[in-house]
């Protein structure tokens, strides 16, 4: 043998499938590599975003890390997209952590809490924003194409929302059934609809009600998910939590296997019609899953 006999990491072997190098991890480091850039440039925007608003979205708890982590979900749920595709979902999941504030921490009252879910409802259909709320809220609106689809999905939050709130303030306790099928609270399958309507395929958008029904099992999922690893952080803010509402670790443990099954399932079907949609629903299980196993999304408020 003559020459440099040194392996070169870059050099295709006789797999022929792209991508496939002697180095079995440099590909995946590179993915990983330029799906991390993406999130910086996510956050980066997001971070922008908000400091045009900076009564809605203030420092505490809209931190440094809370960017990058709405950044880091975005960009590991659809790493084949740029940051402007990015932009109506990582947008949208800003949104609904400010109201979720507003409506959770701010509000003193019922009424408040009614005219907020009014004015953002008279803005999806068409009308002027007249606070910072509702200014972002009409972007949102603009990019879904003013869609009667997403303004339904908007109310269905909305309303789950509202009913939290009303839960906490009557110390009502309900049972984890109601509970579950609250789930639109998380705010989940309105921030997937945005997405959708912004960047999906003709298949995807045809298709919409199986969609969002394989989204809306994933967000029950995630909302159970959310309330094991945030239990002593949303008792302290007294948040409504599967916990603080009295269900067990192994009940809330086993009601979301069942959930991830189901999902499981509705998305291996509509992967074969969809790949992306469907990669896009699987990744949000499982980034959150292992996020949340160390980490939070909310800074300290």
């Amino acid at each position: 043998m003559t020459g440099d006999a040194r392996p070169d990491p870059t050099r295709t072997t006789g797999d022929a499938r792209p991508g496939v190098t002697r180095t079995a991890g440099l590909g995946t480091a590179a993915e990983l590599g330029r799906t991390s850039a993406l999130a910086v440039a996510c956050a980066r925007d997001l971070a922008r975003y908000a400091a045009g608003h900076p009564d809605l979205f203030p420092a505490r708890p809209f931190d440094g890390g809370f960017f990058h982590s709405l950044g880091l979900v975005g960009a590991f749920g659809s790493p084949w997209a740029t940051a402007d595709e990015l932009r109506a979902v990582n947008r949208a999941a800003l949104w609904v952590f400010a109201v979720d504030l507003l409506i959770d921490h701010a509000a003193t009252s019922r009424d408040e809490v009614d005219a907020l879910v009014a004015d953002c409802l008279a803005v999806a259909a068409g009308e002027e924003p007249r606070t910072p709320l509702a200014q972002v809220l009409a972007g949102l609106r603009d990019d879904a194409g003013q869609d009667p689809r997403w303004c339904d999905q908007l109310g269905r939050m909305l309303t789950a929302m509202t009913r939290e709130w009303q839960w906490r303030e009557s110390k009502a306790v309900p049972g984890l059934d109601e509970y579950v099928s609250n789930a639109d609270s998380c705010g989940a399958s309105f921030v997937n609809l945005s997405h959708w309507l912004y960047t999906g395929d003709p298949w995807t958008l045809t298709h919409l009600d199986l969609v969002r029904e394989t989204g809306d099992e994933v967000q029950r999922y995630l909302r159970l998910l959310n309330d094991l690893a945030t239990y002593d952080r949303e008792a302290r803010w007294g948040d409504a939590n599967a916990l603080t509402l009295g269900a067990g670790r192994a009940e809330v443990t086993e009601r979301m296997a069942g959930h991830a099954r189901t999902a499981g399932e509705l998305i291996a079907r509509l992967s074969q019609s969809s790949p992306r949609t469907g990669l896009y629903l699987e990744r949000q299980i499982g980034f959150n899953t292992g996020f949340y196993g160390m980490s939070d999304y909310w800074g300290e408020l």
